[in-house]
C-alpha cells in the first residue's frame, strides 16, 4: 500500500485530498490529511466580519464534513519532516511516513516580528487586523466604536495571502464612513511599501485613480520599523512619522515553522518548488501547493484552485512513473471590493499583468476586468457558496486553469500627441 499524506487542510489541501481520493485506488494508496485545527474557515470572509456582512458562524464549518471519505483525518502540531526517511513528525510524538507528501499549510500573520504589533494592550490603543477571525472581530467593534479622527490602513510587506485585501478594506471602509456620516470628520490614508497601489502598472493606474476620487490619502514607499503605541504612530525607517487614531495593518505573513526546520524554505518559510509543476526543489516525492509554496504569483484561493487542476493531472502522471508537465501558469484573478455594492475583477499570471475586458466569456462577461461593477461585488459574494458547495469538494468549475487572453484588451499606448488613447482604439486580444 502506497501512501499519500498532506500538510494542511485549508483550501488546498482539502482540494488536493477530494480530487485525488477518486483517482487513486483505494486497494493501492492510503491517504492521510494532517491540520492542527478541526475548523475550516472561509478567510475571504475575513474582510467582511468588520463591517457585518457576514457573522463568524457564517465563515467557519467543522473541517470533518468537507473530506472525501477514504481519507484519514490526523488533528496535530507538524514539528518537521524526515525527508530522508520519509516521516513526518508530530509535537505529540506520533510520526507519519509517506511515499508522497503534499505540503499545503499556507502562510499565516505573524505580528511579532514588527515591534509594537504584538503588544498585549495593542488594540487597546487602536491597532487591529483582519487577517484571523478573531482579529475580524476586535476590528468590528473598534469601527462600531469609532466616531472620527485619523484611520490608517497599512500594509507592511509583501507577499501576504490574498495580497489585493489591504485595497479592498480601505474601499469598504471609505464607504463605510460615508454611509454613517463619518466621513468628513476622518482622514483615510492608504500606506503601503509599494511605490503605488499595487504591484502591476495598468492596475496601479486605475486604483490610483479610485483613491483620487474617494479623497484616500496614499503615502508610498513607506518602510515600517515599528508600531508608537504611546505616540499613536508608525515610524519608517527613514524616520517618516504618521499619526492613527484607529490603525488597520496587515503584518508579516511567513510559512509554517516545520518548513524551516525541515530544510524546505526560504527565508519566509514557504517551501522552495518549481514554479509549473510544484515539485520541490531536490526532491521528486515533496510537493507543496496553495499559499504554502514560494509561487511568483498572488497568495490566493483562485491561484490553490488553478494550481490544484494542474496539480492534480500532474500527480497521477508522476505517481505512474510519466514525467511531469510544466503546465501552471501563474494564473490567478481576484476580485477588489470598491464600496457602495461595487467590485473590481483581475485575472493574470506570471506573464501577464491584469488588463481590461470582461471575464469569463468575451464581450459577453459577465464580469468586468479592471472596471467596477455591481456584477463583480455579487460575484464576490457568491463566491461564498461556490467555495463550500463546487471548490472544496472537488467538483469542476467551468473555468480553465490557465489564463485565457480572449475578451482583455491591451493598455492604451500614447498618441501621437503624448497623450492616452481612446478606449476604443485599445487591442482587442483573441487567441
Amino acid at each position: 500500500m502506497r501512501r499519500l499524506l498532506v500538510l494542511g487542510a485549508g483550501t488546498a489541501g482539502t482540494m488536493v485530498v477530494n480530487k485525488l481520493r477518486p483517482r487513486l485506488p483505494a486497494d493501492e494508496w492510503e491517504i492521510a490529511i494532517v491540520d492542527q485545527s478541526e475548523e475550516h474557515h472561509y478567510q475571504p470572509g475575513y474582510l467582511f466580519v468588520p463591517f457585518g456582512t457576514y457573522r463568524p458562524e457564517d465563515i467557519v464549518k467543522p473541517r470533518g464534513r468537507l473530506i472525501s471519505g477514504g481519507v484519514r483525518q490526523v488533528t496535530g502540531v507538524i514539528d518537521r519532516v524526515d525527508c530522508d526517511a520519509h516521516v513526518v513528525h508530530l509535537e505529540d510524538g506520533t510520526e507519519l511516513g509517506y511515499d508522497q507528501l503534499v505540503i499545503a499549510t499556507g502562510t499565516h500573520p505573524d505580528p511579532e516580528e514588527t515591534p509594537g504589533l504584538a503588544e498585549p494592550n495593542a488594540k487597546e490603543r487602536g491597532v487591529h487586523s483582519f487577517y484571523t477571525l478573531e482579529d475580524s472581530v476586535a476590528l468590528r467593534d473598534a469601527l462600531e466604536a469609532f466616531d472620527g479622527g485619523r484611520l490608517v490602513v497599512n500594509l507592511i510587506e509583501l507577499p501576504i495571502k490574498c495580497p489585493v485585501a489591504p485595497l479592498e478594506f480601505v474601499f469598504l471602509a471609505e464607504a463605510w464612513l460615508r454611509q454613517r456620516g463619518l466621513r468628513e470628520r476622518t482622514e483615510v490614508t492608504y500606506v503601503t511599501p509599494l511605490d503605488g497601489a499595487f504591484t502591476k502598472p495598468l492596475a496601479a493606474h486605475e486604483l490610483g485613480g479610485m483613491f483620487d476620487e474617494r479623497g484616500i490619502v496614499l503615502e508610498p514607499d513607506f518602510m515600517l520599523e515599528r508600531i508608537d503605541l504611546d505616540a499613536k504612530q508608525l515610524v519608517s525607517y527613514d524616520e517618516r512619522e504618521i499619526d492613527f487614531d484607529l490603525l488597520v495593518t496587515i503584518p508579516l505573513n511567513f510559512g509554517a515553522p516545520f518548513v524551516a526546520r525541515s530544510g524546505l524554505g526560504d527565508e519566509l518559510n514557504h517551501v522552495k518548488v518549481d514554479k509549473h509543476t510544484f515539485l520541490a526543489e531536490g526532491h521528486d516525492d515533496v510537493f507543496a501547493i496553495g499559499d504554502a509554496a514560494n509561487l511568483p504569483t498572488s497568495k490566493a484561493g483562485s491561484v490553490a484552485h488553478f494550481a490544484v487542476d494542474v496539480f492534480v493531472e500532474n500527480f497521477v502522471r508522476h505517481v505512474e512513473g510519466l514525467p511531469l508537465l510544466e503546465r501552471f501558469d501563474g494564473h490567478a484573478n481576484c476580485f477588489i471590493e470598491s464600496g457602495d455594492g461595487k467590485a473590481m475583477l483581475l485575472d493574470f499570471n506570471y506573464d501577464t499583468e491584469p488588463l481590461l475586458g470582461s471575464f469569463p466569456l468575451p464581450e459577453v462577461g459577465p464580469l468586468k476586468l479592471l472596471a467596477e461593477s455591481e456584477a463583480n461585488h455579487l460575484g464576490k459574494l457568491a463566491f461564498r457558496w461556490v467555495y463550500w458547495h463546487v471548490l472544496l469538494p472537488g467538483r469542476p468549475l467551468p473555468l480553465s486553469a490557465s489564463m485565457s487572453m480572449l475578451g482583455k484588451r491591451r493598455p492604451p499606448t500614447p498618441d501621437s500627441n503624448g497623450g492616452q488613447a481612446d478606449d476604443h482604439h485599445l487591442q482587442e486580444v483573441s487567441l
